[in-house]
């Protein structure tokens, strides 16, 4: 048993798998080389250091998700469709550590000094009120109301296209959802007076979210527990703000205080004057009533020891670690690797937080590569410490990570359970359009082959094995599952997964539907007809899903059309019998939304990826597809049990590819590329 297993431990929200309990709490920088707000090299490098330390996120403070009205100061634009490149090179330098990234959308309501005086647009609060300044603020029209809601599921939206992996949406420390969630909101409409109508604001924008990203995107809420200022609100209160959350956020971040009040600044970033984890106790409260969410504490939380206890006595299920991360970002990695002591802890001198207002930018007392973390980054050496390096599976991500790691000088065993390395994408070997991806793999599996490493096949890594071989280091790369449906009937003889279809084609009949109109389902029905089956695809959406992939979409629209291959959106199998597949429409009810004008106006647009392929039937109406087969691909069911089994196998774990989220090949190969650099640091 490892010293920290709770808090090394995975949690999952929504659809997402976080590799531990440590999160970088959401921080905003002051510095943007652009004058459109754009985060440069130096402000990429200081969120991607806390990624490569081994925090399970990274969070991006204060996002703008409605610039004109609900800015303080000039900060990241997420309705500014010129930031789409710079957020993207952002999110991917913090995920390819292994990180999911988290960007903070923010509004400050009636404190949006900003919109007011740098851009000259009017801003509103909850209620009638007097802001920081001393200015009136009038109540926030419901059109606004409205128009703000659009706006938090569009800079989201935004946010997941640019792969941000969870948003937050900050409803504490007096910005506008705390404006409206506080006991002074006494509105007479629907958005005042009951604690209900007061939370329906921020319960409405999460609903937007989940409406536009899907679902089992993660959204976290950031909130003030207690106030802790004359005249505000205590931490029963809190508790009732939590109780409105419960179930449409999947975190609760409780923190405290409110910006506009100096007299709990400190108190919300703890001074050394406060003890260690000052603030856990009003995340506590909020745990022990809420059922469906996840709770996320924070302030003065540095020592694994005291870490591991939050998470272990239950207090919450996230330990939130912000000036902690400047003072050591390896506090993750040190930790886990049984190295507390040599972690860097924050003195809580606020040399940080001071410089990030007077100077600009961040520095640490304690830590000097705080400010220069980019300097720092392109003048990497190789590892200083050799490892022993077992990578289980043998796929893209495992042959990229075991190269990687080999030509860092360390020791690399590489498993693989099957007779040959390539993992899944080995199905398409007999595909005549995938002919250079087999040339890839068959490069790749070369090198290994060539290199001093230890590959074993048919070979499956256990913790038995891993007892064994005692690695230093362990790398998950497992791969995912086909998902069946729950289907009556899809245990037919006339049915089998998208991989049998591929490899064995040859059983395929005359007639065959393929469900799922994703990149897998669509190939193969394209492969199917080049070997001059009838095939028909049935999607439940409105239009097919390329992926994002804009240019292969109109290869494949080519494709589509050349051989005739019937497309029937919008239409969900609800039975498969040896004549074919039963199908009922089911309108836009599993319709992903359009993207934004954001999304719309900063790329590539295809007129094929954004086809609406509406049918025109009534909603339940149910038809016949005749088929000789029936292939199922409906996407990939991520390995996670058999990765968590080995995470306690070795001093230090990672897992890449599709047992962490089934994505593409450009994925897999960057993180296990980066993470594989990463080793030996300690």
């Amino acid at each position: 048993m490892k010293k920290f297993e709770q808090l090394f431990s995975p949690v999952v929200l929504g659809n997402r798998q976080f590799r531990n309990r440590i999160f970088a709490a959401p921080i905003g920088l002051e510095y943007y080389p652009d004058e459109r707000l754009h985060p440069g090299d130096e402000f990429i490098a200081y969120f991607e250091r806390k990624a490569q330390g081994g925090a399970a996120t990274v969070s991006i403070g204060s996002a703008m998700a409605d610039n004109a009205r609900g800015a303080i100061g000039p900060t990241i634009r997420l309705d500014d469709p010129t930031a789409l490149s710079p957020l993207y090179r952002l999110s991917q330098c913090i995920s390819r550590h292994g990180a999911v990234a988290d960007i903070e959308l923010q509004h400050c309501g009636a404190n949006s000094y900003h919109s007011k005086f740098g851009l000259g647009n009017e801003i509103f609060g909850a209620f009638d009120s007097v802001n920081g300044l001393g200015m009136e603020i009038p109540q926030m029209p419901e059109e606004v109301i409205f128009e703000i809601i659009k706006k938090f599921g569009d800079a989201a939206q935004t946010a997941k296209h640019c792969g941000f992996g969870m948003v937050t949406i900050h409803a504490g420390h007096g910005w506008m959802f705390n404006q409206f969630l506080g006991p002074h909101n006494n509105r007479r409409d629907q958005w005042g007076g009951s604690m209900e109508n007061r939370a329906r604001f921020v319960n409405a924008a999460i609903a937007d979210i989940k409406k536009k990203c899907g679902r089992d995107f993660p959204v976290c809420v950031r909130i003030s527990g207690a106030e802790l200022f004359e005249g505000g609100y205590d931490i029963d209160y809190g508790v009732e703000i939590a109780k409105q959350l419960d179930g449409h956020a999947d975190l609760i971040n409780v923190s405290v205080g409110a910006h506009e009040e100096t007299s709990v600044f400190t108190i919300t970033s703890p001074s050394m004057f406060l003890d260690d984890g000052a603030n856990v106790k009003y995340a506590a409260a909020v745990k022990k009533v809420i059922r469906h969410s996840k709770i996320a504490t924070v302030g003065a939380l540095a020592e694994p020891e005291l870490l591991e206890e939050i998470i272990a006595s239950g207090k919450a299920d996230v330990v939130m670690l912000c000036r902690q991360l400047m003072a050591d970002p390896d506090t993750p990695i040190k930790a886990q690797m049984g190295q507390e002591k040599k972690i860097r802890k924050c003195i809580r001198c606020f040399e940080c937080f001071s410089a990030h207002f007077t100077k600009l930018t961040s520095i640490c007392a304690i830590n000097p590569e705080i400010g220069f973390e980019r300097e720092v980054k392109y003048n990497q050496v190789l590892p200083q410490k050799k490892k022993k390096v077992l990578i289980a599976g043998g796929g893209i991500g495992g042959m990229q990570a075991a190269l990687t790691a080999y030509e860092h000088g360390h020791e690399v065993i590489l498993c693989e359970k099957s007779n040959e390395l390539g993992g899944a994408l080995r199905c398409e070997k007999k595909v005549p359009f995938k002919q250079n991806m087999q040339q890839y793999l068959d490069s790749q599996s070369a090198l290994i082959e060539e290199a001093e490493i230890d590959l074993r096949m048919n070979t499956e890594v256990t913790p038995e094995l891993a007892k064994v071989l005692k690695p230093d280091v362990i790398i998950a790369a497992l791969g995912a599952k086909a998902v069946m449906p729950n289907i009556p009937g899809i245990n037919g003889k006339n049915v089998m997964d998208a991989d049998a279809g591929y490899l064995e084609a040859e059983k395929v009949g005359e007639k065959a539907v393929v469900l799922g109109g994703g990149l897998s389902g669509i190939e193969l029905a394209i492969y199917l007809s080049q070997l001059g089956k009838k095939v028909t695809i049935i999607e439940m959406s409105n239009r097919l899903n390329f992926s994002n992939n804009v240019i292969h979409s109109m290869a494949i629209n080519n494709e589509i059309l050349k051989y005739q291959i019937v497309v029937v959106t919008s239409t969900k199998a609800v039975e498969i019998t040896e004549k074919g597949v039963i199908g009922e429409f089911v309108g836009d009810s599993f319709s992903e939304e359009q993207c934004c004008d954001t999304i719309a106006k900063g790329m590539l647009v295809s007129a094929v990826t954004q086809a609406s392929l509406n049918q025109h039937y009534e909603i339940g109406k149910q038809s016949l597809y005749e088929a000789d087969t029936v292939i199922y691909a409906l996407g990939q069911k991520p390995l996670r049990d058999q990765s968590n089994e080995l995470r306690n196998c070795a001093p230090l774990f990672f897992e890449l590819g599709d047992c962490v989220e089934p994505k593409n090949v450009y994925t897999a190969n960057a993180t296990a590329y980066t993470i594989a650099r990463d080793i030996g640091r300690y």
